[in-house]
């Protein structure tokens, strides 16, 4: 499992920006999805806490490699779609309402949220390199 892992988070991500900056015009974007979970410290989340603190060093390194290709990447907190529902099944509604009351934003964060911030990279042509955390708030209110 962790073998996967590595290559789905890691070597692909690598992979596909390395094939693919020669093929995107100068200027032109990647963006690349992680997540903010693995950064909580808790017993038996040293690998997923490796695997997330690795992508942003990673989307760096890239910004440099394959300029002047963009590379930058989104890194999630809770977002409700289909695929949280079925992880969470029915502990989904009461997730849902503990973050209304919990995040700074008041609400829980949608699909629309992570595809604003996805136009806005690929549209500013000055940002590369960076990780840009969309959670509404929850890492500064969970501990």
């Amino acid at each position: 499992m962790a073998r996967r892992d590595i290559d789905a988070h890691l070597l692909l991500p690598l992979q596909v920006a390395r094939d693919a900056a020669s093929k995107i015009r100068p200027g032109g974007t990647l963006r690349f999805m992680g997540c903010v979970g693995g950064r909580r410290t808790a017993a038996g989340r040293a690998f997923i806490a490796a695997l997330t603190a690795a992508l942003p060093a990673m989307t760096k390194s890239l910004a440099l490699e394959v300029a002047p290709v963009r590379v930058n990447l989104i890194a999630a907190g809770f977002v409700d779609t289909p695929w949280s529902a079925s992880l969470l099944g029915d502990g989904l509604d009461e997730r849902r309402e503990q973050l209304r009351t919990t995040l700074p934003i008041g609400r829980v964060v949608g699909p629309a949220d992570i595809a604003a911030l996805a136009v806005h990279l690929m549209t500013n042509t000055a940002v590369t390199g960076a990780t840009f955390d969309i959670d509404g708030g929850q890492q500064l209110v969970e501990g």
